[in-house]
């Protein structure tokens, strides 16, 4: 068995490679298991490239997409819709029906009456506090709950209880007997059962009882028939425990778990607690503001989904803990828009140019091409009439030889329109321009007329009759520090200016933009139409990227 594809090699794939050679295994089957109790940020999407990634990559290969909903408290069935949306999104397909922990609720229960059978499993009455207090410490053992040593027939009788709901939530759990002076704390008689009258959005009310996310991943793993179970370094001291309940039931396959390092991002939070935080305390709008590293408020941002696969193959898979430039994923993203993006022209902060040796009553319709290097784009008309909206920084009385815009007595070229020249301005009371009056030599149509006149500078415009009004939300980082986790107060670390909203205009033809689908609006930066406050009479675009790196 070989793979079919040459993607880069990782110690991942190695082990895999290995496992088909020597026939440990004949195919390779991975899944992807998020916990419903969020939105996936950038960090998923690492997992999320790495686990189908492989499955597109190996022969015979599959992944599973598998909700590990042990939690009902804080699950929701929309996160369970967001997810698989996000996957989709990302350019993935799993294998045949999206999968529930849930779904082997009647199995796991079952494996955890066989330990009990065994004399592996008991039910144990310490509270929280008291529970911690027995566990001991990095530097000290544990000791035996008092009820450790209970008879089989006594801790079958209470489990069934437990199930029926004649006991209340903390009093009772259901503890794995290993070693409560094990130098791994997740050996020390770990919980794998717990009450809890919560409502599961899959199972309803059937269960009161919750199985531990460590006693139910593995044995998932184990009934899909995943050869190997990928998740990132902070489980590195599970996989004893992992290994310990395969190896402790009645089950036949023994997936293999690998842990590979987590992405750490520069400048951003990926605990989900912390996002909800910020959520909660109306610092963002949601789980999908731009902002945020979620996937959803990427792609609400105008990220493609092809620069998040491009910045995970980048950044490879290791063992070794590090922290990734936030500028390297900025840098996929304007690499795939500068080549994908659609060009347009928008002004953020207009004043007018009148043209005053253009008629009145006269209208143009000007072809521009869509993109300068790809003509499978095709063009588009730009209106083009007396009246016109510049850029308010386009436009000085007095610049220096640096500044190649327009200047009071010079000459400037519209973008795939005309030479003009500044004649004059008009200011209101507090000194603002509010006018430019220009004249155009109308033998200049086009980006590289045979004019012979040497024009250095190009600048974007929107017609002022036809065109449409628009919103521009101008993101950017949401924290001033690199690493914002690492802050006690939060609020210290939130950069100010993360949102600035700007009104002006774009040309007519983004009336039917697409949402988050990023254009090049020209000297500007890359927008997308904003997919939930954009109407086609309140033009909404959110800044996917600057044209270039200015943090």
């Amino acid at each position: 068995m070989t793979q079919v594809d040459t993607s880069p090699s990782n110690f991942i794939r190695n082990i895999l490679d290995e496992d088909l050679q020597t026939g440990k295994h004949q195919s390779i089957q991975t899944r992807f298991p998020p916990e419903p109790n969020g939105y996936l940020h950038i960090g998923h999407a690492k997992s999320i490239c790495l686990n189908f990634g492989i499955a597109n990559d190996y022969a015979n290969a599959a992944c599973n997409l598998r909700f590990d909903d042990t939690n009902p408290v804080k699950e929701d069935v929309d996160f369970v819709h967001a997810i698989q949306k996000d996957v989709s999104w990302l350019g993935f397909k799993w294998q045949g029906e999206v999968r529930y922990s849930s779904n082997y609720f009647d199995q796991l229960y079952a494996f955890a009456v066989e330990l009990i059978e065994t004399g592996k499993a008991y039910v144990c009455e310490l509270n929280a506090e008291q529970t911690r207090e027995y566990r001991g410490n990095l530097t000290s053992p544990g000791k035996d709950s008092p009820f450790r040593n209970r008879s089989i027939a006594d801790n079958l009788d209470l489990f069934t209880r437990m199930r029926a709901g004649e006991f209340e939530e903390g009093s009772m759990m259901l503890r794995a007997k290993i070693d409560m002076a094990s130098p791994n704390m997740k050996m020390r008689d770990p919980v794998i059962y717990r009450i809890r009258f919560a409502h599961h959005h899959q199972t309803a009310d059937k269960w009161c009882i919750y199985p531990m996310y460590d006693f139910t991943h593995c044995i998932s793993d184990a009934i899909e028939g995943i050869t190997h179970s990928l998740c990132t370094l902070e489980f590195e001291d599970h996989r004893p425990l992992y290994n310990w309940v395969l190896e402790n039931i009645s089950i036949e396959a023994k997936p293999r778990q690998i842990e590979f390092s987590r992405l750490n991002l520069q400048y951003t939070l990926t605990s989900k607690r912390k996002l909800k935080a910020l959520i909660d305390e109306n610092i963002v709008t949601g789980w999908d503001d731009p902002r945020m590293p979620t996937i959803s408020g990427m792609r609400r941002r105008g990220y493609p989904a092809a620069s998040l696969r491009e910045f995970s193959k980048r950044i490879g898979v290791t063992k070794q803990e590090n922290t990734v430039e936030l500028a390297s994923l900025e840098a996929c993203v304007r690499e795939d828009l500068e080549a994908n993006g659609p060009r347009a022209m928008a002004v953020l902060d207009p004043i007018k140019v009148i043209i005053t040796n253009y008629d009145e009553d006269k209208s143009e319709q000007l072809i521009a091409p869509c993109h300068p290097k790809d003509e499978s784009m095709g063009t588009r008309t730009l209106p083009f009439s007396r009246e016109l909206y510049i850029d308010r920084a386009d436009f000085k009385e007095v610049g220096n030889k640096q500044y190649k815009r327009l200047k009071l007595n010079k000459e400037v070229r519209l973008r795939n329109a005309y030479v003009i020249r500044a004649d004059d301005f008009k200011t209101d009371e507090a000194g603002n321009i509010t006018e430019v009056h220009c004249t155009y030599d109308a033998d200049t149509l086009g980006k590289n007329p045979e004019d012979g006149r040497k024009v250095k500078g190009v600048i974007h415009w929107v017609d002022a009759k036809i065109n449409k009004p628009a919103e521009f939300r101008i993101y950017d980082r949401l924290f001033l520090v690199d690493n914002p986790a690492a802050e006690e107060n939060i609020h210290t670390a939130l950069n100010p200016e993360s949102l600035v909203v700007q009104k002006g205009f774009v040309e007519i033809n983004l009336v039917e933009a697409v949402a988050e689908k990023a254009y090049q609006f020209e000297r500007e930066g890359y927008f997308c139409t904003d997919s939930k406050d954009s109407t086609v009479d309140n033009l909404v675009f959110n800044r996917t990227a600057a044209l270039r790196a200015t943090f």
